[in-house]
Formats: C-alpha cells, structure tokens, sequence
C-alpha cells in the first residue's frame, strides 16, 4: 500500500481532530484513537479513510493492540501525532499523587509507549513523529505543577527521540500550543482570565484547533525534512511576554 498514514491519538476532539480533518484533506488515511468510545465513533462516522480505534495510552496492552491493528488494516505508518492527554490544574499543596500520577500517565507514558509501539513501523518508511506538549512546560505557571512537568518531559523525551532515531530517518518534534479556544476552554475560563490572555499575548487573541492542526500537518511533511528535535510553540507570542498571570493564580 502506497497511501500515507497517520496515527492520531486524543482523535475524537480539539486539537486531535482538527489535525485528523486535515491529513484526511491532504490524501492521508488516518487512524483515529481515544478511549472515549462513544464521541470517538461518532466523529469517525462522518468522514472516510478512518480508523476508529478504541485505546486508552496509558495501558501498554492497550497499545500494543491498537498499534497492530492500524498496521493490519493500514499496512504502514507513515507519522504517529502523539496528541492524548488530560489536564488537572491545583496547587501543589493540594495535588495528591494519584491525581499526579493520572496526569503523568497519560500525557507522559502515553508519548512514551505509543511511540516505542510505532518506531519499528516508522523505521520502514522513515516517518516522522509529532509530539503535543504545552507552552505551559516551557514556561511556569501556577496551578500546573502536573501538567506543566508532564508537558516539559515531553518536550525533553522529543529530543531524546530525535537523537535516537535520526539515524533510522525518523524524525521526531514537538509542538507547545498556547492558549486555545476550544470549547472546553471557554467554558472553563472566566471573563477576568479571558481578558488577561488577551493582554498578555503579543497577538492579542487565543490561537484556534485548525492554526495548531496546521503546524502538526507540516511537522509531518517533505517541506520539515530537515527539522527534528524541535519544538515549536504555535502561541501567539505567549512565551516571550513573562511568566504568570494574576488571573490565574486562583
């Protein structure tokens, strides 16, 4: 089979949708994972050249499993976005370490394990890794003492990848979204931390699925031959302005 492929993980919303809408525009087929069955289905049912599959990152057997059923089915995997994970914002007094240790589990050895999982599938046609991290692990902040260092080992397991896989022609890079408007985000953020990021992001607005999306899509492409190792915050701005915002210290 000679059509490209992708593996997207967190599949079935946001950002890992966007992303899937726009491999599939590009020729690719794509295989679209999440372990929240019913949203993960009901997506996949309104496009073509997909791959709904089940699986929750974070459990090895899991997959293992999904990993050998997107080759069946696919025959090649030409990239794997790494794009799952959870968010659990608190501070650090008040974060137990079974809140810790879903955090991690997800964000962290999910990128892990899905893509020791992918690599000998990578290696056949030197396909290229995307990992989606946060500016929120380039930069503190409070609230995020999870998240933020779930998402700064991410960045540093990207370099790890690339230094590794190079030699195989894999190439693997990160992208640190800032602040997005999803539709989780603006349900969940007040007017008051609305109006702050407005302030504080030199492009005065939240960046959009489809802006992250575009970014992932070209990582995985001939025009990134040369990149890898790189991480890319798609932010606004955000990480040049400072650290910490009043708004969201509580």
């Amino acid at each position: 089979m000679t059509q490209k492929t992708v593996i997207v993980t967190g599949a079935a919303r946001g950002i890992g949708l966007a992303t899937t809408k726009q491999f599939l525009a590009e020729g690719r087929r794509v295989a679209m994972i999440d372990r929240d069955a019913e949203a993960l289905m009901a997506e996949a049912a309104q496009l073509q050249d997909v791959l709904p599959v089940v699986c929750d990152v974070s459990r090895p057997d899991q997959v293992e499993s999904m990993m050998a059923q997107v080759a069946t089915a696919f025959g090649r995997i030409d990239a794997l976005i790494n794009n799952a994970g959870v968010a659990d914002f608190g501070p650090i007094e008040e974060t137990t370490f079974e809140r810790w240790r879903s955090v991690m589990s997800t964000n962290l050895d999910g990128v892990f394990l899905c893509s020791q999982a992918a690599i000998p599938h990578l290696k056949r046609v030197q396909g290229a890794i995307v990992n989606i991290a946060s500016i929120s692990g380039l930069r503190a902040s409070t609230l995020r003492v999870a998240y933020g260092t779930s998402k700064a080992a991410v960045v540093h397991l990207t370099q790890q990848q690339a230094a590794e896989l190079g030699e195989y022609g894999i190439r693997a890079n990160c992208v640190a979204p800032g602040p997005v408007r999803t539709k989780l985000a603006m349900a969940v953020h007040s007017p008051e931390i609305i109006a702050a990021y407005h302030d504080a992001i030199p492009l005065n607005r939240y960046g959009s699925e489809d802006e992250i999306a575009s970014v992932i899509v070209f990582l995985c492409s001939g025009n990134a031959s040369y990149v890898t190792g790189q991480t890319i915050a798609s932010d606004g701005g955000f990480q040049s302005t400072g650290v910490g915002l009043p708004a969201l210290r509580s």
